[in-house]
């Protein structure tokens, strides 16, 4: 028999993959070509081409025991030191390989962390929308995840009602941006008021709260957005980032934590979390990944395929009537629903083959997440479905 706690997380487990496995049946049962499945955010676009020169070059080095042997727990040297350098390079900062971990992917990466700082009964906040695992990944270690509704306007972090959320038992505030369902980014002047009631806070009550800033789609920004670099803004800053998409390597499972030596309790952390690395069973980070990645730092995917289809799917999309923001980075799209009930939305979306994810998923019901990191003439093909289903909502 399973655990409880896993039985409860079975039952709630990820509507987006389960989506995705409904994607793949009716593409089965009516053709690929009239599935238009928006519910992953699987990158659709090629990985640079340094980044299969690097895995050719790698796997060719005469030290096979140095590619795939053990390392520390925390990951090649080599490897942390390229990373902290190209971070120095680009941000201003003063990293070594002491402040980087390789993990798996930004997931691996939180889980560490979480690992790392959280005791039972301690509280993580969130803004609302948010990536649904959060709330798995806190319960992991029966800590409380805490939501702060969000502004469905703006979709910026509502601020003004931080300080109230935060107690003597929040350890950690998650931020992520470029967002995961949003696509917005998290301005300056937002981020630098985050930082300062924390300040505040942290005194007040004579604790330590760390920002977690999630950052796997830092790289993915249109427009010339800024997207500040949050170590630079609050000291009590941890990262995790993930190169599943900036080099569109979700399945190789590959990113990092930052851990400014500037943040409380630094060497303990530090230490706990090479630790948290071994005993989840990770060990240690993917040994060829890492050092393929750690070749290719200034590479990227070709970020105008991804912003063609934004243009595509947000222009026509409000010209049928429907109302979303336009995003600032990642490669989503958060659509009003066309009626209160976001799940029965997507109900009625999934009879026209449209596969959108429920932003109730994401804390933020009546809104519909559709990832656009797909094939243009799929997004083309899609495109009388969403006209025919808004017009079916105006009567006509």
């Amino acid at each position: 028999m399973i655990s409880e706690k896993m039985v409860g997380l079975v039952k709630n487990s990820s509507v987006i993959r389960a989506m995705f496995e409904e994607g793949k049946k009716m593409a089965a049962e009516f053709g690929r070509e009239n599935v238009y499945d928006f519910s992953l955010g699987n990158p659709s676009v090629e990985p640079p081409e340094a980044v299969k020169k690097a895995i050719i070059e790698v796997a060719q080095d005469p030290d096979q025991n140095h590619i795939h042997g053990y390392m520390s727990n925390a990951g090649h040297d080599e490897v942390r030191s390229a990373i902290a350098d190209n971070i120095n390079r680009r941000f201003g900062t003063g990293f070594d390989a002491s402040n980087i971990v390789m993990t798996v992917g930004a997931a691996g990466g939180m889980n560490v962390i979480f690992k790392t700082l959280l005791d039972p009964g301690d509280e993580v906040i969130t803004f609302c929308p948010y990536f649904g695992e959060y709330k798995n990944y806190v319960s992991n270690y029966d800590a409380k995840l805490v939501e702060i509704e969000a502004d469905t306007g703006s979709f910026q972090p509502k601020v003004e009602k931080l300080a109230g959320a935060l107690t003597k038992r929040t350890k950690v505030v998650i931020i992520n941006s470029p967002n995961n369902p949003t696509g917005v980014v998290y301005s300056r002047a937002t981020l630098e008021r985050i930082a300062a009631i924390l300040e505040e806070k942290q005194k007040e009550l004579g604790t330590s709260i760390y920002i977690v800033s999630d950052e796997p789609y830092r790289e993915l920004a249109y427009d010339g957005v800024e997207v500040p670099y949050i170590p630079t803004i609050y000291r009590n800053t941890i990262v995790g980032y993930s190169f599943s998409k900036s080099l569109s390597l979700p399945g190789d499972r590959i990113g990092y934590l930052v851990i400014p030596s500037e943040i409380d309790d630094y060497k303990d952390i530090f230490a706990a979390a090479g630790v948290a690395t071994r005993i989840l069973g990770f060990v240690n980070a993917p040994s060829l990944a890492q050092l393929f990645v750690s070749k290719c730092l200034d590479a990227s995917v070709d970020l105008e395929i991804y912003n063609r289809n934004r243009e595509l799917l947000y222009n026509s999309l409000k010209s049928y009537g429907y109302e979303c923001i336009k995003p600032e980075g990642a490669f989503y799209l958060f659509v009003k629903a066309l009626e209160p009930d976001d799940k029965a939305f997507a109900a009625r979306a999934k009879e026209k083959h449209l596969l959108l994810v429920p932003g109730s998923t994401f804390g933020c019901a009546g809104f519909v997440r559709i990832a656009y990191c797909v094939d243009y003439d799929m997004i083309r093909r899609a495109l009388p479905a969403f006209e025919a289903l808004a017009k079916e909502y105006k009567g006509e």
